[in-house]
């Protein structure tokens, strides 16, 4: 493990593997670096992976007051000590902050994301208004167990029963660990909706994807997306889910970063 201060200061800490061009991962809601591991390891034939601890989660640090400026300026501290440009993979939340570092003029060559979680038409369940202020009465009480089930129930739309199945997961403790960061991801995916403006300013080559086997409402944000940003191109992935497989998507990253 290596840190990186932040322009504020903040210890970003992160993971170095494998040799060639640098790929920064970025993960999502409830994820460390570790998360990334399983791509990273099928990555680092062909690149010199980064795999980082977002603000507030492992050992990164967590400089208030928060704002997605900071994670934007956490991302470009990490580009800088991977050499001063790099490829970048956002995940789920991750892929919205990658695509927010792009369109900010962050030195990525090249950019991936999967399913950044935006909402274009009513095919998705409204998320309840006040989906904020009950997260944060439920950190401010310190049930962190509570605030990842109401994000899974309310936030993501999982089913009860499979939520009291996760609880009962070795994932679980690791969830609650950086439950105090799900405001966070909201604060990153704004009001849910594809800042197209913003995202149509992106001139860099993008690849965006998406699980086959997903819900029809993500699939509908990833086309939306690619056809906002002008040098995207639209990519699903048979068969997978919103949680893809590294052995499904790590061929599909390297040949969009090696063409």
């Amino acid at each position: 493990m290596q840190t990186v201060p932040s322009s504020d200061g903040t210890p970003i800490a992160f993971e170095r593997s494998g040799s060639g061009p640098p790929v920064v991962l970025v993960g999502g809601a409830l994820s460390t670096r570790a998360g990334g591991a399983p791509l990273a390891e099928r990555l680092a034939p062909h690149f010199t992976v980064i795999c980082y601890d977002r603000r507030g989660r492992g050992d990164s640090g967590d400089t208030p007051p928060y704002a997605v400026e900071r994670e934007i300026e956490d991302l470009a501290a990490i580009i800088d000590a991977a050499g001063g440009a790099a490829f970048v993979f956002g995940m789920s939340s991750g892929a919205g902050l990658s695509l927010l570092a792009a369109a900010s003029g962050l030195p990525i060559t090249r950019l991936a994301v999967f399913e950044p979680p935006y909402a274009v038409d009513e095919s998705r369940p409204p998320v309840s208004l006040d989906y904020r202020t009950r997260l944060d009465a439920l950190l401010a009480e310190g049930r962190r167990g509570d605030v990842v089930t109401y994000f899974m129930t309310e936030g993501v739309g999982v089913p009860p029963d499979l939520v009291a199945q996760m609880q009962q997961a070795p994932m679980w403790p690791g969830m609650e660990a950086v439950a105090h960061t799900l405001p966070y991801d909201h604060a990153v995916m704004g009001d849910n909706t594809i800042p197209t403006a913003r995202f149509a300013s992106i001139s860099i080559p993008t690849l965006v994807m998406d699980g086959g086997a997903s819900p029809a409402w993500i699939r509908h944000t990833a086309q939306e997306l690619a056809d906002t940003i002008p040098n995207a191109r639209y990519v699903t992935l048979e068969n997978q889910t919103h949680t893809v497989a590294p052995d499904a998507i790590a061929p599909v990253l390297v040949e969009f970063f090696t063409r």
